[in-house]
């Protein structure tokens, strides 16, 4: 398909001003103004269930499907370029949840919260979210035109933009759904029921911990990933279903001060979850060393991009305003990074923006390789060995206070892993635009749009909530932030449990290497709250039914929907709860 001159399907109407492209509304005010309000809501809500949950879903779908509702079924605006500069500029927004949850919590976790400055965080991640974007769009033509890279996701958003009949249908249900899980998750929190204690009601043993998490969102999210999150389901059984009753049989609970845990809470404490945590950094780092391979493929594509004409095309943004943003940003990102603490200095602080700039450049890369041939991102991976060699760099030159040197790299390391969210998210995009018959350079400048909202409605949002409900809790887990904050004290001496990290870092790893990324889904079945990993299983059980009675397209076309209305109106009333606590606590 010729992307200079293919007909977007179902595009009708005129110019809409200079942003449009010829006869097709393609980047317009509509377009951009629908994506920041749908990015808004969309980074809501999958920042919120990441960090209940420790994995977040791509919202690329779920922004093609609510820009259809509005730009089709309320503006009555009939362009699919459109909706998909729609989607991307929400989906550009929402590059920073995963990027900001994966990463920022660790400095609330680890106590120091009142240490760092949230605007010069800030700033670095749109500086990282503009790095990532303009590092990798040179690359565009070669991964997508020549390589054709499988990009399944962006695949996906381009089945619904195609159907616009359907995507109509699609946001009916969405909606709906969204306005039941609001209703119900309202009605737990207010009957004070958000948990159902079957196991003891008939009279089971406590440690099999048999409480189930009244969630409609946790029960949704494990529909949209279906056989994917059997692995996590599997972690959390074997924890209290195989482990504990084997430590009863055998008489082999923990002893302390000569009293026997056998409580489920207790266990966890002690030695699911820093197991659990141990296997999330484990099955990270091995997929970060799985997708060294990659690093050659990458260069290839480099070498090759730099031999056609895809930088002076006119269908791409100019190479030279490329140029321009990335020394802007690199010079954003140096600013931050002298300025995160007191005692980082010119050096130090010179020193950790180049080595971000590098690994910026270097990991969105092999990060966009890898979803584009696999459909899985090492992200966390990348991110805990980006700070690790942060936290090194502070060491240098005399070594800095702990906390500092923690609260600088957690920070440069947050804009990192925003910068490699935003690369994989605009190659996921932009093969959505070229199957789809879209301008690459109205979605490149789509994404830049979109990028720097992002960072601060996410900085807002891990405020408001932590101040509600303390990230790193029961009620707000924050795993991915718990891992990194686990990392990070075994770096600078801090007291955890190095026997169980290393245990559970060695099987994460054996895991991930017998499959990708099993060694991180299993550990968090081990880390999170058996409560949300029995309502999990219910929507795993779901979409099992679901597939084999009503098949694949009815799931895809109406479960998925359905799933993602369940997600978003619980979390934006979880998110709502938590503005009406600080409120009244205030």
């Amino acid at each position: 398909m010729s992307e200079t001159t293919a007909t977007p399907a179902g595009a009708q109407g005129s110019p809409s001003g200079p942003l449009t492209r010829g006869a097709y509304p393609e980047l317009t005010p509509h377009a951009v103004l629908v994506g920041y309000f749908l990015g808004v809501i969309i980074a809501l809500s999958i920042g919120f269930a990441s960090l209940k949950l420790g994995f977040s879903i791509e919202g690329s779908e779920l922004a093609a499907i609510l820009g259809f509702g509005i730009l089709r079924g309320i503006l009555r605006r009939r362009s699919i370029v459109e909706n998909n500069v729609t989607q991307t500029v929400a989906s550009a927004v929402n590059g920073a949840s995963s990027g900001m949850m994966f990463s920022v919590p660790a400095i609330f976790i680890l106590g120091y919260g009142n240490d760092f400055d949230p605007v010069i965080l800030t700033f670095g991640a749109i500086a990282g979210a503009f790095l990532g974007i303009a590092f990798i769009i040179p690359l565009r033509k070669q991964m997508i035109d020549f390589e054709r890279l499988t990009y399944p996701g962006g695949v996906a958003v381009a089945s619904i933009l195609k159907s616009p009949g359907a995507g109509i249908e699609k946001a009916k249900l969405l909606i709906g759904a969204m306005i039941v899980s609001a209703v119900v998750h309202i009605a737990t929190v207010y009957f004070d029921y958000e948990y159902f204690p079957l196991f003891s009601m008939l009279g089971l043993p406590d440690y099999l911990n048999g409480t189930w998490y009244l969630s409609l969102m946790t029960a949704a999210v494990a529909f949209i990933a279906g056989r994917g999150g059997l692995a996590f389901i599997i972690g959390g059984y074997v924890c209290y279903w195989v482990l504990a009753p084997l430590l009863d049989v055998t008489s082999m609970f923990p002893v302390i001060d000569g009293v026997v845990i056998n409580d489920p809470g207790s266990l966890r404490t002690l030695l699911f979850r820093p197991t659990g945590i141990g296997m999330l950094i484990g099955g990270a780092v091995i997929g970060v060393m799985f997708a060294f391979p990659l690093i050659r493929s990458a260069v290839k594509s480099m070498q090759s991009s730099s031999k056609v004409e895809s930088a002076v095309s006119r269908d791409e943004m100019p190479i030279k305003l490329l140029y321009f943003a990335i020394g802007g940003a690199a010079i954003l990102l140096g600013v931050m990074a002298v300025t995160s603490a007191e005692e980082v200095g010119l050096v130090r602080g010179l020193m950790m923006a180049v080595l971000g700039t590098l690994w910026i450049w270097m990991a969105g890369i092999i990060l966009s390789e890898a979803i584009g041939r696999t459909n899985w991102s090492p992200l966390s991976g990348m991110t805990l060995v980006a700070v690790t060699i942060l936290i090194m760099i502070t060491q240098t030159f005399g070594g800095m206070d702990t906390g500092q040197a923690i609260v600088a790299s957690i920070t440069v390391g947050a804009a990192t892993c925003v910068a490699m969210s935003q690369a994989t998210d605009l190659m996921l995009d932009l093969k959505t635009g070229y199957l789809v018959g879209a301008t690459p350079r109205m979605q490149q400048m789509g994404q830049f749009f979109g990028a720097w909202l992002g960072p601060i409605v996410i900085i807002v949002l891990i405020f408001l909530l932590h101040n509600a409900y303390t990230l790193g809790s029961d009620e707000l887990p924050a795993p991915q932030g718990q891992a990194l904050a686990s990392m990070v004290q075994g770096i600078t001496g801090g007291d955890v449990p190095i026997e169980k990290y290393m245990a559970g870092a060695a099987l994460g790893a054996v895991l991930s290497a017998l499959m990708t990324g099993l060694g991180i889904t299993v550990g968090l079945g081990f880390y999170l709250p058996f409560s949300i990993v029995l309502t999990y299983s219910l929507g795993t059980l779901a979409r099992e039914i679901s597939d084999r009675r009503k098949g694949t397209h009815w799931s895809d076309n109406v479960g998925i929907p359905i799933a993602a209305g369940l997600i978003v109106g619980e979390a934006l009333m979880g998110v709502g709860r938590a503005g009406y606590i600080i409120m009244n606590a205030g």
